[in-house]
């Protein structure tokens, strides 16, 4: 990183003393994701000479690189012709999500400016749900023909290659664009110039619909370990490519929005300190809310036990410890389970078998708790600092943390499971909301306890 910051600092010193000519080498030779953190630590008035200044392609692509507040700025200080030369260069994919994220006027001006084939993809793709394979998909794909020669296979990708988001994997089609086969780069280096595609390609080609969600298409890219997927429509005609790149992007999306929800905070696409106070005040209330409210039934079960606790008030000292020990132990399981589930690792009809692993798991640090507990309140709290606490008092407690750890665990692991069964996102059931739960559970098992083996 030592090197990127120094880069910056002699690109910084090159803009104030207007050395243009020295910086547009410099320049030259960026990656464009260097391009685009570059700009983005620039000051704003600083962002178009820079970007100008970057050659064509390089321009482009650091160009999509962007976060939309950043193009955006661009956008409104391009002349016409300079909007005109950037859109010319980006992929129809990347075209499209600059056109979902611009302001209405911005995206009259962007689609004023595109040639009419590609403002025709544009809104194709914009017409896809948005959690599907389309939305992401690219359309600039490399396709052959079965009846062709390696040779003639080789002039065609030479012909359109740049243009194409990649040309790694070939896609076959027959004159109905209906996907045939598969084949790689490699295979056509290797074989003889007069073999036919037909003859060369992989029949057995894994491919998604154009409905399919997006983030198993994405998964599919850690399994398979491919460069790109092909998607094709309802009657099996290949549209379009999932890049690995875009998947990335996903993932990165997806992840993100199921950590917000985890935290309790409503999803948000902007990063942190792009994001405003007010409008990050508004993603986090409501589920402040929700769960404030929920959590007044804890305060209408310790007030139900009132007269227990004025028997034994020593009582009290303990509710702190259970339903943090309650909320920790739920909140294990369940984002192990969400995880699980998110990576396909787990299905519903897993449900008995996590159930079970759960249990064990509970009883093991159920048992460990209660015996560290119960030496503590006989070492530490008896004999260190006094507390008095009865031998019953601290069975009392300790059977509660067996209990509720038992509880939590089971809780934890089977909501998020049956949430996906229901077709809710799972990682709405997870710390907040499970902590909620268990917190009360524990308190009812506590008092439940302790009427019992204290007779109060």
């Amino acid at each position: 990183m030592h090197r990127v910051e120094q880069t910056l600092l002699e690109i910084k010193d090159m803009i104030n003393c207007g050395n243009y000519s020295s910086l547009r080498s410099k320049l030259a030779l960026l990656d464009p994701a260097d391009a685009a953190w570059f700009l983005g630590e620039l000051e704003e008035s600083e962002w178009v000479p820079f970007f100008r200044l970057l050659p064509k392609e390089t321009a482009a692509e650091a160009f999509s690189q962007l976060e939309p507040d950043e193009q955006q700025v661009l956008v409104e200080g391009f002349t016409d012709r300079e909007l005109q030369a950037v859109l010319s260069e980006l992929y129809a994919d990347d075209a499209a999500d600059l056109v979902e994220e611009m302001p209405a006027n911005v995206v009259k001006r962007i689609l004023r400016h595109t040639d009419p084939q590609k403002r025709a993809v544009i809104n194709q793709l914009l017409n896809y749900p948005k959690d599907s394979a389309g939305s992401i998909m690219t359309t600039e794909f490399m396709d052959l023909k079965p009846q062709m020669t390696v040779a003639q296979a080789f002039e065609r990708i030479r012909k359109v290659g740049l243009e194409r988001e990649t040309v790694y994997t070939c896609y076959v089609t027959d004159q109905n664009r209906r996907l045939e086969g598969v084949v790689t780069i490699l295979e056509l280096l290797i074989a003889s110039t007069e073999e036919t595609i037909g003859a060369l390609m992989n029949r057995d080609v894994i491919h998604f619909n154009t409905h399919d969600d997006r983030e198993a298409v994405a998964r599919a890219f850690d399994k398979y370990g491919f460069l790109a997927f092909p998607v094709a429509d309802g009657e099996g005609r290949l549209v379009g490519i999932v890049t690995v790149d875009d998947a990335m992007e996903v993932l990165v999306e997806e992840d993100t929005e199921d950590i917000e929800k985890m935290a309790a905070i409503l999803p948000t696409d902007k990063p942190y300190l792009k994001t405003g106070v007010f409008e990050t005040f508004k993603k986090r209330i409501p589920w402040l809310l929700i769960l404030m409210i929920s959590a007044t039934f804890t305060g209408r079960i310790i007030a139900g036990f009132e007269a227990a606790l004025a028997a034994q008030a020593v009582l009290i000292s303990f509710i702190p410890m259970l339903m943090d020990t309650a909320g920790n132990t739920g909140s294990q399981s369940s984002v192990t389970v969400i995880r699980s589930l998110s990576l396909n690792e787990l299905q519903f009809k897993d449900l008995f078998r996590v159930v079970w692993k759960e249990v064990r798991v509970a009883v093991l640090c159920g048992v460990v708790l209660a015996v560290a507990n119960f030496f503590k309140i006989i070492l530490i709290d008896n004999l260190l600092f006094d507390a008095q606490i009865s031998i019953v008092v601290a069975v009392v407690v300790c059977l509660t943390l067996c209990c509720t750890v038992l509880v939590a665990k089971t809780v934890g692991c089977v909501l998020p499971m049956v949430a996906k069964k229901l077709r809710f996102d799972p990682a709405v059931m997870a710390s907040p909301f499970i902590t909620t739960i268990v917190d009360a559970i524990a308190l009812l098992i506590y008092f439940a306890i302790a009427i019992i083996l204290l007779k109060i």
